[in-house]
């Protein structure tokens, strides 16, 4: 008998920001103060996966990734289960500490970082328990940032949830190399590919131009992207699926709303997964995905911006676009 599969999975990088505010930052050998430290989960998993909660409190969410047995660990976890999020899936292991970022914030100016791959690079598909994952779409960011991920256990990650009926979603991180071509074999096992500008221009060996969108999506889905290809900008948004090619503009948002761009991506991602798991036609999908990233460009932080489908639809009414 077919399972019914309800819910959305989100697995892969799992990292804890810590956030310190400074004046400036110093040269060699000078010292600077921290003014203010702050505490905050990051990654995919945490990002989208307490993003899609808020958007629909109904949907099921479960979380799938690494953590080390740590006062960190404890941090994400918590941070999950009270966002609604399942954090079962998430394995607490002793070989290592949790992924975590410093950043170092300049007061109205840029922010530098420092990661420590930590525990999550280690997530691969032995972390899964198949047997028991009941989700209709198994969501994998980020690649190019975790080891095994990379290594070869992304593409079986997606293959296995293909064999079991899921439908797979992945999407990426930037980085300025050669790397991208990891990622390549896992295309024809990816039923949706959510990414910005950058990473389709890398992926497709072309140049991201405006002129050139829709030439990309093409060869994205020639690469054996199974059903959707959806590539984000901060101007507009585009998708390419069986019902054609279609672009929508960015939100016009007022003077000073932006606080932050930190998580708007993965806002972005969230409000796609939501419209592909409702069946929305194409518009409507990158339409809400806009808006639920202009929800998220409001505060400083991944998470906090995000609210429910209803409240974001009716942020959107008094905004315009592109």
């Amino acid at each position: 008998m077919t399972q019914t599969r309800n819910g959305i999975a989100v697995a892969g990088s799992v990292i804890v920001d810590k956030i310190n505010e400074i004046r400036a930052y110093p040269r060699s050998g000078e010292l600077t103060q921290i003014l203010h430290i702050e505490k905050a989960v990051g990654g995919c998993v945490p990002n989208v996966g307490l993003d899609l909660k808020k958007i629909r409190p109904d949907i099921p969410i479960a979380a799938l990734g690494k953590v080390g047995s740590d006062e960190e660990g404890e941090f994400v976890l918590k941070t999950l289960r009270e966002g609604g999020v399942d954090e079962t899936g998430i394995v607490v292991t002793d070989g290592d500490k949790t992924s975590f970022t410093d950043v170092m914030s300049v007061v109205n100016g840029q922010r530098t970082f420092f990661n420590y791959p930590g525990a999550a690079s280690d997530f691969g598909i032995d972390d899964i328990d198949f047997d028991s994952l009941n989700a209709r779409i198994l969501h994998l960011g980020y690649f190019l940032l975790l080891d095994r991920v990379d290594g070869g256990d992304g593409l079986r990650i997606l293959r296995s949830a293909k064999e079991l009926g899921i439908r797979t979603s992945i999407d990426l991180v930037s980085e300025n190399s050669d790397r991208y071509s990891l990622v390549l074999p896992c295309l024809p096992y990816t039923d949706y590919l959510i990414i910005n500008e950058t990473e389709a221009g890398k992926l497709a060996g072309m140049e991201p131009a405006d002129e050139n969108m829709e030439d990309i999506a093409r060869r994205l889905r020639d690469m054996g992207v199974g059903g959707m290809v959806v590539i984000h900008r901060p101007e507009y948004a585009v998708c390419l699926s069986d019902s054609g090619y279609t672009k929508v503009g960015s939100y016009v948002l007022p003077d000073g709303y932006i606080k932050g761009t930190t998580g708007a991506g993965d806002a972005f991602c969230a409000g796609t997964l939501i419209g592909i798991y409702e069946g929305w036609q194409d518009t409507e999908i990158l339409e809400f995905a806009s808006g639920c990233a202009a929800l998220a460009l409001g505060r400083a932080d991944a998470t906090s911006g995000l609210r429910s489908e209803a409240e974001i639809r009716d942020f959107c009414r008094g905004l315009s676009r592109r």
